[in-house]
């Protein structure tokens, strides 16, 4: 909780009960309405609530009771207690779940002695019995299934219809009914043979329960990317405190302390560099793999890695004021932002589950009045017969069963949904933004030319090179002494220096040898004999120098994915248009677009800068999807519609986006655009025929030509149907 001034406050809150949309929007509405609270904002995806309210006026157990009132639940969110709340949700819905199918499998067992195709199977005679059956239904629809009365109650004071409403309609009639023909045949003989239907509430129940535990764990990881964050900084540094390096909590280092980072040490803070000469590693930041050479009076910044060097910096930035700092607080942004989609089946749910019960009334009524002469059993049957044919048992089975074969045929080929709200959103995208290091380039220096002037042998002039770099711990110097290696054994070298932010010099087989920028030629007074154009690639170009003499010219660059090219080209082929977005230079970032085919290139944009590009282009009314893999790419991924990650990127992308391809293969992404338009079209026929059902089923039992049973049969039949259409996605060829 922060303190605003003496009056207002801020506080986070972890809300619990929330099932879909329309229960965060409840919750803001309700605390928006209190008098005293300037703003609340409810995040569905996180289960939590920010609220900033005057503490004059209200107080914390003033928020809390507001939302109990609607029916939810709330607790002061704990940073350190966050994790534990969300394992022992998940805990609580998997016992919750185990309890329904140990009381609910039993029922399913007594319906196949209704079949003539099951009269083999052997059913235990006193499961047969309808007060076992009332006995066990009765602990699963009002002890488990008390939570849909409750959610139902509460949508339906505040005038909206939700899938609680459906769920509790449905299961009612099939419970109540079943209760209504155990006591009018409570004297007869025969009651072993009395059609019942209580199975069907209480494994509608069960289902629903299991798809609920799916989501709880879905969301049990959706805050982790800020964590992630948050421990890339270091918790402690060395301030010089008179001449001599103290190690302090990283909250005491204070605006113009001098710093001293150690090789392999990660900076603190952001600052300046006052001495010393190092490479540091800003992948986590810019998403480039090549470190970059620091020297006095360069900037440094939070979290990057400081990789040989030793650095004394001057802190310019620190807490809450470095670009780490920004970079989350951007992600925490992106995320309270974005809204999940609100369910084509709670949509129609809204309309239908009214429709219905009016039917089912003036069913009863015109068949008490005009049909059946008064008979209020028959009227009453009818009445039945409506409500278990439109129970939504296809209706609510339509979304999770296409989604549960979709992402399970997808996770089966390397691609990852990370939510349900994923799998349905990536079908609308019609803008795909890539990174260039690591999502559309493999993220690793390689030697891509190594040009030895024609007076020199390269099986003589390459040994001796790669050998000289073997000392240096700079990425170009490691691309090529892994070239080197292919051209036999490198030889020993005698003496090594390393020149920071221009190259080397070191002796081997008693030559010295130099390679280097073409300033530190220069500096050398050696002339370069033979030029090129590698720089006008986007590559980074070494020359190298035997006893004083140019040698060879090295070009070293980041290669393009063997896939990238493909999949980009498929992904246009679909409609979608592709962009990239780096924070390189925008010679480099051509040359790499030019060969996968990509025409729209932004480039030399800062980590910080590419989620305002992102939502740029939102503003055009585009559908926009971001592809990366770096720190630098999280605060996009989440600002983006979809957000896709390299699984060969770094954790906090990985855990910022709503999908991660395995492999980090291009040909990932086209496969989650498929499998996602694959099952919203799978979901819309599920849809269809669940409603076609009710459609031609209603009609037919409010004239009285369907009994009860023969209802629940044919409600049985669209469930079964509904789930063989959404099996068929796991028979997709990607």
């Amino acid at each position: 909780m922060a303190t605003i001034n003496s009056k207002n406050k801020e506080i986070t809150l972890d809300i619990q009960g929330m099932t879909c949309a329309a229960c965060s929007a409840r919750i803001e509405r309700g605390l928006n309405k209190l008098e005293g609270v300037e703003q609340a904002t409810i995040n569905l995806a996180l289960e939590t609530g920010h609220v900033s309210f005057d503490s004059a006026q209200l107080n914390e157990d003033a928020l809390i009771a507001k939302i109990q009132k609607l029916g939810y639940d709330a607790v002061v969110h704990q940073e350190n207690n966050e994790k534990d709340h969300r394992e022992l949700e998940i805990e609580r819905k998997t016992r919750v779940f185990i309890i329904s199918a140990i009381f609910s499998l039993p029922l399913l067992w007594t319906m196949f002695a209704h079949f003539s195709f099951t009269k083999g199977v052997y059913v235990p005679d006193f499961l047969m019995n309808p007060y076992v059956q009332w006995a066990l239904a009765t602990i699963v629809q009002f002890g488990i299934g008390w939570q849909f009365y409750k959610g139902a109650y509460y949508a339906l004071r505040n005038k909206s219809a939700n899938m609680d409403v459906l769920v509790a309609l449905g299961t009612s009639a099939a419970y109540f009914y079943s209760v209504y023909i155990v006591l009018k045949n409570r004297e007869h003989i025969g009651m072993h043979h009395l059609d019942l239907y209580f199975e069907t509430s209480a494994i509608l129940i069960t289902l629903i329960l299991l798809g609920k535990l799916f989501e709880a764990r879905a969301k049990g990881h959706s805050s982790d990317a800020i964590k992630k964050l948050i421990k890339l900084q270091p918790k402690t540094a060395f301030v010089e405190r008179n001449g001599t390096p103290l190690e302090v909590p990283i909250r005491e280092v204070q605006l113009e302390d001098i710093l001293i980072i150690k090789p392999g040490a990660s900076i603190p803070v952001d600052a300046v560099v006052i001495s010393g000469n190092s490479a540091v590693n800003e992948s986590m930041l810019t998403g480039e793999s090549l470190p970059v050479d620091k020297s006095t009076g360069d900037t440094v910044y939070a979290a990057t890695l400081n990789e040989n060097g030793t650095l004394r910096i001057q802190a310019k930035k620190v807490g809450k004021d470095t670009v780490l700092s920004n970079i989350i607080r951007v992600v925490e942004e992106a995320q309270a932002s974005k809204a999940p989609i609100q369910r084509l089946a709670d949509q129609i749910s809204a309309i239908f589950v009214p429709v219905v019960v009016t039917l089912a009334v003036i069913t009863f009524i015109t068949s008490y009045f005009f049909f059946t002469d008064g008979n209020f059993t028959h009227s009453l049957e009818r009445m039945i017969a409506v409500l278990v044919i439109a129970c939504p048992c296809a209706l609510g089975l339509a979304t999770p069963t296409s989604i549960m074969a979709g992402s399970g045929r997808a996770a089966e080929n390397g691609v990852l949904f990370k939510t349900a709200e994923a799998l349905e959103q990536t079908n609308t995208i019609d803008t795909i933004v890539f990174d260039k290091t690591g999502t559309i380039t493999k993220g690793t220096p390689v030697v891509t030319n190594f040009l030895v002037l024609n007076k020199y042998e390269k099986n003589d002039i390459i040994p001796l090179i790669a050998a000289a770099e073997r000392n240096s711990e700079h990425p170009v110097a490691t691309a090529i002494t892994t070239y080197g290696k292919d051209y036999g054994v490198l030889p020993t070298v005698q003496t090594f220096k390393a020149i920071p932010g221009k190259g080397i010099e070191a002796t081997v087989e008693n030559k010295q040898i130099i390679i280097g920028t073409r300033k530190l030629f220069t500096n050398y007074d050696i002339t370069i004999n033979c030029d090129s154009n590698f720089e006008d690639e986007g590559k980074t170009v070494m020359y190298a120098a035997i006893d004083h003499q140019h040698v060879a010219t090295i070009a070293v660059a980041d290669e393009v994915k063997e896939t990238s090219k493909d999949a980009i080209h498929k992904l246009q082929k679909m409609g979608i248009e592709t962009i990239m977005l780096t924070g390189d230079q925008a010679k480099t970032a051509a040359s790499i677009a030019k060969q996968v085919g990509i025409s729209n290139v932004i480039a030399g944009v800062l980590p910080t800068e590419k989620a305002a590009e992102v939502e740029r282009l939102q503003k055009e009314n585009r559908h926009v999807a971001m592809v990366g893999d770096g720190l630098n790419d999280a605060p996009a991924l989440a600002k983006a519609e979809i957000g896709i990650a390299m699984g060969t990127g770094t954790d906090v992308a990985i855990e910022a986006a709503d999908i991660t391809v395995m492999k980090g293969d291009l040909l990932k992404v086209v496969d989650a655009v498929k499998m996602s338009r694959l099952t919203v079209r799978n979901i819309k026929q599920n849809l269809f025929w669940a409603l076609a059902y009710n459609s031609i089923g209603i009609p037919i039992a409010a004239s009285g030509l369907l009994a009860p049973w023969l209802a629940g049969a044919a409600m049985a039949f669209s469930s079964v149907s509904v789930v063989l259409n959404a099996l068929r996605l796991q028979r997709v060829r990607l």
